[in-house]
């Protein structure tokens, strides 16, 4: 089986790679994840400028339509990286969620801001009463006249300075039930909505939402668009997962070739080779699963393999990372060195929108 780039995926690595190169290291980094938004707002216009925002959506909203392979090559080199700025919650989930569900005149008010990166969308799907990625929605959509919507959202990712939210909520059915729900789009000035941030572990900023009948704009579409988009979202962020695991290993690998302990470097010694080695399966694991959901888009086999991979990699990647934090030392989980920072994100990414477990009981299902 051939998995060699195309010339526009090859084009888009190396954006990508280039993109990390001149605008990332560790204080940077540091400064890009202590401003208010979280990520860098220069970096994100720079991004649209080099056409990696307009990307994945659509090719009749001025995008590339990325497939499988493209999506993942792109996210592992900007996971190799530990790029801040919200691609996949802005733009894989909401952005296109947005441009496939959004009316003709909504669209045509958003699409080009979207696509050139001059605004950001979220989606505010999670509630309080969602638990490992269940679905549950308790927030009301009152469509007598003007569409309303009254509620609230406990976790929006990367929703803090969004210039609006695609919110799922319901006019019908049962918390749990997918019957009766709907998508709705809101204006992040509109009356009666409220946003309250708040940092997850890796540094990143989640806004809680609350609406007090929000005026809101309906969507066409549903659930089921919700779990569409999912599917390249989470190869994304799998890929991600798999950039960063990378990363730490060979930081770590440098680290131990040059780090001495009683007069010989650390990698000589036997017990820490067999880890490292165990390590690196982990890592050709993994990498093995991401080829597996790539070439299986377009096929039955494309959503089970999905979730075969994040069901691997997101264990995985975190014992990596606390082997490779082991082999610093104390000074593996501080700020001062890129190995603390990747195990934060990789741990964001290990439990969101869904813990290990239950993307490995969805895949049980599945397969």
């Amino acid at each position: 089986m051939n998995f060699d780039l195309s010339e526009d995926e090859e084009m888009l690595k190396a954006l990508a790679e280039r993109f990390v190169d001149d605008h990332y290291d560790i204080d940077r980094r540091r400064a890009y994840v202590a401003t208010d938004e979280g990520f860098s707002r220069a970096n994100w216009d720079l991004l649209g400028e080099l056409g990696l925002i307009a990307a994945p959506f659509p090719e009749e909203c001025g995008g590339m339509g990325l497939d499988a392979t493209a999506i993942a090559t792109v996210f592992e080199a900007l996971g190799r990286g530990l790029v801040v700025e919200p691609l996949i919650e802005n733009v894989l989930v909401a952005g296109t969620l947005f441009a496939r569900t959004a009316p003709a005149d909504l669209a045509g008010a958003w699409m080009d801001d979207l696509v050139t990166g001059a605004k950001r969308i979220a989606l505010a799907h999670y509630e309080n009463g969602s638990r490992g990625g269940s679905l549950w929605v308790e927030t009301r959509a009152d469509d007598g006249g003007e569409v309303t919507l009254i509620g609230a959202k406990s976790c929006v990712v990367a929703g803090g300075g969004a210039d609006g939210y695609v919110v799922t909520a319901r006019t019908g059915g049962a918390p749990g039930d997918a019957q009766g729900l709907g998508l709705y789009f809101v204006a992040a000035n509109a009356p009666g909505l409220t946003t309250s941030p708040w940092r997850m572990a890796d540094g990143s900023v989640a806004v809680a939402l609350g609406l007090e009948a929000v005026p809101a704009v309906a969507l066409d579409g549903g659930f089921a668009d919700v779990m569409q988009v999912y599917e390249l979202a989470s190869l994304a962020r799998s890929a991600e997962a798999l950039g960063i695991m990378q990363r730490l290993f060979n930081d770590t690998l440098e680290y131990l070739r040059t780090r001495e302990q009683f007069g010989v470097p650390l990698g000589t010694f036997q017990v820490i080779q067999h880890r490292m080695a165990a390590q690196y399966a982990a890592i050709e694991q993994s990498r093995a699963l991401l080829n597996l959901a790539m070439v299986t888009q377009g096929t039955p086999d494309f959503a089970p393999a999905v979730l075969g991979v994040r069901a691997f990699i997101s264990p995985a990647s975190l014992e990596l990372g606390h082997e490779m934090i082991q082999f610093h030392g104390g000074m593996g989980v501080t700020d001062e060195l890129i190995i603390g920072h990747g195990h934060k994100r990789l741990l964001v990414l290990s439990r969101w929108p869904e813990d290990p477990e239950a993307a490995l009981d969805r895949f049980a299902n599945a397969a």
